[in-house]
């Protein structure tokens, strides 16, 4: 008795048959997190990326299939987004913060002292394919400009020559450790698994929000500051109420000379509240 034939999936692809199985594996897992399995596209780009290291042809047609739509509409999403590569990136994707505040404390300069010590311009990757050099708009981290990321992990108040010698131990496969975060970067692919929401068990590495990052709430708890209680205007009315004045030119009310005092609708509005509430 002869073995019926395995039926092979059909596909466009050109993945051999084991990377093409667990891609399918982990892109259903990221279809069964959304209502409409359409919304999983982003996190699937990712995906294929941590096999291509970059979104490739097989990966835009993957996408499709898997999704039940055309390639061109992959393709507008992957082109959009600058995380999504559309040609074979680094092993290590250095960005510079070239943004207002890193720029004036010399984020420019970073940039332009990395480019002529590898030879490679923006979104250009070296001979050995160890690094794609980057300018980056900003990265929330301006309490510590300029600032140079690695595979999105910081490296902070980076100088022409610290980032120049950062790009050495990376092209010589040393272990570095970012500022803030993991204890060592990993690779441009094992990060595009985790944006593809695939935990590698290193969320809890390193250290998390600095000094210069929390001194505010220090500052404000140092001396005991609060936020300004609201005022509860009755009515319905958002602009001017009697006995005060109205907003200023942008929006802000006047001072709290000029604000009505509390009725009992707001005393009433805010007896329910519990302790401490007011602080938040």
């Amino acid at each position: 008795m002869t073995a019926e034939p395995v039926e092979k999936p059909t596909t466009k692809t050109r993945y051999p048959a084991d990377v093409l199985a667990t891609l399918t594996t982990d892109a259903t897992a990221i279809m069964a997190r959304y209502p409409d399995p359409r919304s999983g596209l982003l996190p699937m780009l990712h995906l294929v990326q941590s096999i291509d290291g970059y979104v490739s042809r097989d990966g835009i047609l993957f996408c499709a299939e898997m999704l039940g739509i055309t390639a061109a509409e992959v393709s507008a999403v992957a082109t959009f987004y600058t995380q999504y590569k559309r040609h074979p990136n680094g092993t290590y994707t250095v960005g510079v913060c070239t943004n207002t505040l890193c720029a004036v404390m010399g984020g420019d300069a970073i940039f332009d002292e990395l480019s002529d010590h590898l030879g490679v311009g923006h979104d250009e990757t070296t001979d050995d394919g160890a690094i794609t050099l980057e300018r980056v708009e900003c990265n929330a981290a301006c309490d510590y400009a300029p600032v140079v990321m690695v595979n999105w992990e910081f490296f902070d108040n980076q100088t022409p020559e610290s980032a120049t010698a950062l790009a050495d131990r990376l092209r010589l496969g040393e272990d570095v450790a970012p500022t803030r975060g993991a204890a060592s970067v990993c690779s441009f692919k094992q990060m595009s698994r985790v944006l593809a929401g695939f935990d590698d068990g290193r969320a809890d590495e390193g250290a998390g929000a600095g000094a210069p990052t929390l001194a505010g709430l220090r500052i404000a708890r140092e001396n005991d500051w609060r936020a300004p209680e609201s005022q509860v205007e009755t009515g319905g009315s958002t602009g001017s109420t009697s006995g005060g004045s109205a907003a200023g030119p942008v929006g802000r009310p006047g001072s709290s000379a000029e604000r009505p005092a509390a009725t009992s609708s707001d005393t009433e509005v805010g007896k329910d509240k519990k302790p401490g509430e007011d602080a938040k």
